[in-house]
């Protein structure tokens, strides 16, 4: 088959999908050299220099998408039934898709968009159901816009791409999907872990301003990603004689300075590092240096961060969430989201069992080589194998 896999974009700012995107791009290139399908990437007219640039002698093809669509016609099509119902003119990607001869689309991130050519998507998370009380997934229409437009694009999709258990539930519970409609593939470890080197420059972590001992936590300032708990058990420690700071990483998505008054009230602003974005090598280093990554969400399991901590020796402290022991395994030390009392105890524990912190390490670093991207491609093409059976039967 002719396969569109879709990129949403190439921006390295945009977190944790961008780092998902690059490292299944990097995995697929690689696999479709003796795929039986042909790749042609569609992506956003900004990315694609970049991106053909970046694939220069692959046998991946890049293709543009015009956004030609405006803002109300998409959101019409997404919120009103009858709108969708009697909508006719081509999408913007079936536009591109078509014009190349197109027979599948594989949507590489989380992004409902709308097409009439047989698709699979992934999703990392339903937290607009599952926690619908946090701004993020509600305020302003926002519940309204996820449901109407999740709802017909699950639904809609050939094949969804999950990573756990909990998700392949969630999917049967929330949107009625057919168990035999969804693949689950692991949240793959990323490639680049593996290939950073022992060696960092000694003084990285001091031109940070930072001291040891301190946490890492690396997520973007929305409420749900559970910093004020993480303050609070900062603080917590600080009342009970140990003094341990926080190196905050992540851009700005409305809730920065709320967290930075919890400090400032705490008592501990001296111990909280807002570092905003960071390049890779920093962040590596971050990692290494750190007492443990404190990866305190709400929502999840399909995080990224506790999957790059392993790989690079930092031992993983995470809340425990629907999904996350089947993620994480024995490989971290779990508290509770919306106790800072509990939080606190896992980051002392850390501080005082020393035999702990190895183990965590040891696991972690087993845990990180379970599932690679090499391997979430594999698992993908494969069905793409199977489904090509099925393709042959109508005419192109």
């Amino acid at each position: 088959m002719h396969v569109a896999a879709v990129v949403a974009g190439f921006d390295p700012q945009s977190g944790g999908g961008h780092t998902f995107e690059r490292e299944i791009l990097e995995a697929l290139q690689k696999a479709a050299a003796s795929s039986a399908h042909r790749f042609t990437l569609l992506c956003p007219e900004a990315s694609a220099a970049v991106l053909a640039s970046e694939l220069s002698g692959s046998v991946l093809r890049v293709a543009a998408v015009p956004r030609r669509t405006g803002r109300l016609a998409a959101m019409a099509f997404r919120e009103i039934e009858s709108v969708r119902a009697h909508w006719r003119r081509q999408s913007d990607i079936d536009r591109v898709a078509v014009a190349n001869g197109i027979e599948f689309v594989w949507f590489l991130s989380a992004q409902p968009e709308r097409t009439d050519i047989p698709f699979m998507t992934v999703v990392w998370d339903l937290q607009h159901r599952a926690t619908p009380w946090f701004p993020e997934m509600s305020a302003q229409g926002l519940w309204d816009g996820r449901e109407s437009a999740h709802r017909w694009f699950l639904q809609r999709a050939t094949k969804i791409i999950t990573g756990t258990q909990v998700g392949r539930d969630q999917l049967s519970q929330f949107f009625q999907i057919p168990s035999a409609n969804v693949l689950t593939l692991p949240h793959p470890t990323p490639s680049y872990v593996f290939r950073e080197s022992e060696a960092v420059p000694a003084d990285t972590i001091e031109k940070l301003g930072l001291k040891q001992p301190y946490v890492l936590y690396p997520a973007q300032f929305w409420p749900h990603k559970n910093h004020a708990n993480l303050l609070l058990a900062i603080a917590d420690l600080k009342k009970k004689g140990t003094t341990v700071s926080v190196a905050l990483v992540g851009s700005d998505k409305g809730n920065r300075q709320f967290i930075a008054d919890i400090a400032l009230r705490a008592g501990i602003s001296d111990q909280v590092h807002f570092l905003g974005f960071v390049d890779r090598n920093v962040l590596v280093a971050l990692y290494r240096h750190a007492l443990a990554l404190t990866y305190v969400s709400w929502c999840g399991p399909e995080n990224l961060p506790p999957l790059e901590a392993f790989a690079l020796g930092c031992p993983v402290i995470a809340t425990r969430i629907p999904g996350a022991d089947e993620q994480l395994g024995d490989a971290a030390l779990f508290c509770e989201p919306g106790d800072p009392v509990s939080i606190s105890n896992a980051i002392a524990t850390v501080v005082a069992d020393v035999a702990l912190r190895k183990r965590l390490i040891d696991a972690g670093r087993v845990r990180a080589t379970r599932f690679s991207p090499d391997d979430y491609v594999a698992g993908a093409l494969k069905f793409l194998d199977e489904f090509s059976a099925v393709r042959r039967c109508w005419p192109d």
